[in-house]
């Protein structure tokens, strides 16, 4: 684990509505300039979460709406070959990530790339306290990705193997790009897919399975100088986070503390090794909720969910101290405006929590 103050800082998920990518990219800058984030713009084909992460997956299909993987071809195991020695090429040195499959193409990486030539500009004028980037968790990205007859990768072993290595070499070329700017790089795992951990679709699928699955990842994250996080937007068996080597913990704050607490030893144990809670307080399922909270109210309750984990075995400064704030989820879904107001509340709910 990796040390780092949040110090009630603000950033967010990743995802917006918007389709002017300067807009959005000014909006975050504007909003949450300590710990800025790089935008995925839905609202492009290139940039949802499955196309956007898949890209370089041996076995790739995409046609119109539907992504998914072909194993039946007669060219399959030339792909997974092929993936395997760009792989090797890269974890030893023999070529750069930046010259590989792993990369963001330029449909895929047209924000991203935006964003870096933005960030660099406003890098004069701005010490930043981390930059944050994201990948698809593997659980996701092979719960949610199927094959030619509708089967899950997730229980295919070729690609239990492909998946975490295909996400972990995209988040090296992340950081080594974000990390130009001289400050901590974060880098998240989003996982909605985890919500679904224990169900009756999963059924067979272990913690130690799941958890094997983000070591790869994470690993080479911290490999490459920088900070793991977990976001899930729902419920979920958080022992699967606090039990793996994440430096932060992402979750909805704001509709689920009362699951989330269920864990509080785990919690505090993961606080005492110096590890950070992003407290996803401000909504983002309902737009009535979004209109209607206040950063007043907002810091009110998350004052008292501090204070209920604390209870009498932490100081509430302490893990305010190694506390971030986020929206519930990403906004990626949303109209714009509701993501402009979510922006509103995270940052102003922030600077309340920071004074106090």
């Amino acid at each position: 684990m990796r040390k780092f103050q949040g110090l009630a800082s603000a950033t967010l998920i990743g995802s917006m509505p918007h389709r002017d990518r300067q807009r959005a990219i000014d909006l975050i800058l504007e909003s949450v300039p300590d710990i800025p984030v790089w935008p995925q713009l839905p609202a492009f084909p290139a940039e949802q979460m499955m196309v956007q992460y898949s890209e370089g997956l041996p076995g790739l299909v995409c046609e119109a709406d539907k992504v998914f993987a072909r194993t039946d071809g007669s060219g399959f195991d030339d792909e997974t070959y092929s993936f395997y020695e760009e792989y090797l090429e890269v974890e030893e040195g023999i070529k750069a990530v930046e010259n590989s499959r792993f990369k963001m193409g330029p449909d895929t990486g047209a924000t991203f790339d935006l964003f870096l030539d933005t960030l660099s500009g406003a890098a004069k004028n701005n010490k930043f306290r981390a930059v944050k980037g994201q990948v698809v968790g593997p659980f996701t990205l092979l719960s949610g990705m199927k094959d030619q007859n509708g089967r899950s990768l997730l229980f295919d072993e070729r690609y239990a193997d492909i998946g975490p290595k295909l996400l972990a070499c995209k988040a090296r070329w992340q950081i080594e790009k974000l990390k130009q700017f001289g400050a901590p790089v974060i880098i998240f795992l989003d996982e909605p897919g985890l919500a679904g951990f224990g169900s009756s679709a999963f059924i067979t699928v272990t913690a130690e399975q799941v958890r094997d699955l983000f070591s790869e990842v994470v690993a080479a994250i911290h490999a490459a100088g920088a900070l793991a996080g977990i976001h899930v937007c729902a419920n979920t068996d958080w022992l699967l986070g606090f039990q793996s080597d994440f430096d932060i913990i992402n979750f909805d704050a704001y509709t689920y503390f009362d699951r989330f607490v269920i864990y509080r030893k785990a919690c505090l144990d993961f606080l005492k090794r110096g590890g950070n809670l992003a407290w996803g307080i401000v909504p983002t399922t309902d737009v009535e909720s979004i209109m209607a909270e206040t950063p007043e109210k907002l810091a009110a309750k998350l004052a008292a969910q501090v204070d209920e984990l604390a209870s009498d075995e932490m100081p509430a400064e302490k893990i305010l101290s190694q506390s971030l704030l986020t929206p519930s989820c990403g906004c990626g879904s949303m109209s714009e405006s509701a993501a402009d107001r979510v922006l509103e509340l995270v940052s102003a709910t922030s600077r309340i929590v920071a004074k106090r």
